[in-house]
């Protein structure tokens, strides 16, 4: 029976993560697996509230506690180096704390695996449950992405991942700053489930408009000389197709671009592996729930 580990990021949204659990122990009754579960506390401010799991499906529950606030990013790859260095598992399942990510999609993985057991499966997202704004912006965001780095990227976190694929996650400073970004660097053969999109089990979301423009740049940064090399060429045939008609308002896009691969490039600053390979110094402690 293959070991699968659960990895779980949270920041104070322990209400969600419960009910989450419970989910999870529901869904994977009749899975020829064996379900554990480690959770990344990323230095939640608020205390969690002592309950009684009742999850006879899952073998064991941990919370790694850390020191600093580090982001959901870096939550991910803390926790798969974690895994990868402290424990003996076969497969690793990121998913989201707070409900997005649907417990009743890991059945597609296991079933998946059971025919390419070496090939990672990502959730490909079909359907969203977010606002008509949130919706326009995340496809503003799939636009640019394959624009600028060529890049069509249609998962997020929520994905299995075998053991040698985690190996080649931590060793690439990219995971530090985007998770899917860094699974299109490493891996380009991969195998896609359909996703939906759920709603969170309690409050807002967390992924405001700033946050999702960030999270954008981030996976791009990860491509940045693909951007460099496509901004280059795009610049130079505008410059040819308004040579005979230069003014104020056709040169406009020119200083967007420049903006758009200074950002990139700055954003790419984030990729560092000296962080990444010292991120298990933040633990602080670790709880065993079950």
């Amino acid at each position: 029976m293959k070991k699968t580990i659960i990895l779980i990021p949270v920041f104070n949204d322990w209400q969600s993560l419960f009910k989450l659990l419970e989910n999870i122990n529901n869904e994977v009754s009749n899975l020829e697996a064996e379900f554990s579960v480690i959770i990344v506390n990323d230095a939640s401010t608020e205390t969690r509230s002592e309950i009684n799991l009742n999850l006879n499906n899952i073998k064991s529950i941990q919370v790694v506690n850390m020191k600093e606030n580090r982001g959901h990013a870096r939550c991910y790859a803390a926790g798969m180096k974690y895994i990868f260095e402290k424990k003996e598992f076969d497969y690793v399942i990121p998913m989201d704390g707070d409900g997005e990510d649907r417990p009743e999609e890991i059945k597609q993985f296991i079933d998946n695996l059971n025919y390419q057991p070496q090939k990672p499966v990502v959730g490909e997202r079909v359907k969203r449950s977010e606002s008509l704004f949130f919706k326009f912006c995340y496809n503003v965001h799939k636009i640019f992405t394959f624009a600028f780095a060529g890049q069509s990227i249609k998962y997020g976190n929520y994905t299995c991942l075998p053991k040698s694929i985690v190996e080649k996650m931590i060793k690439e400073k990219a995971t530090w700053s985007s998770f899917s970004g860094s699974l299109a660097k490493v891996v380009k053969d991969r195998t896609s489930v359909p996703s939906i999109r759920g709603k969170r089990y309690f409050g807002p979301s967390k992924m405001s408009f700033v946050n999702l423009i960030k999270h954008s740049l981030s996976i791009i940064a990860v491509f940045r000389f693909n951007v460099l090399i496509r901004s280059i060429l795009f610049l130079l045939i505008y410059l040819f197709l308004i040579f005979q008609n230069i003014s104020l308002i056709t040169l406009i896009p020119i200083p967007l671009i420049i903006i758009m691969i200074v950002a990139v490039f700055s954003t790419s600053n984030r990729e560092n592996i000296l962080e990444f390979n010292n991120s298990l110094t933040n633990i602080i402690n670790i709880e065993n729930l079950k």
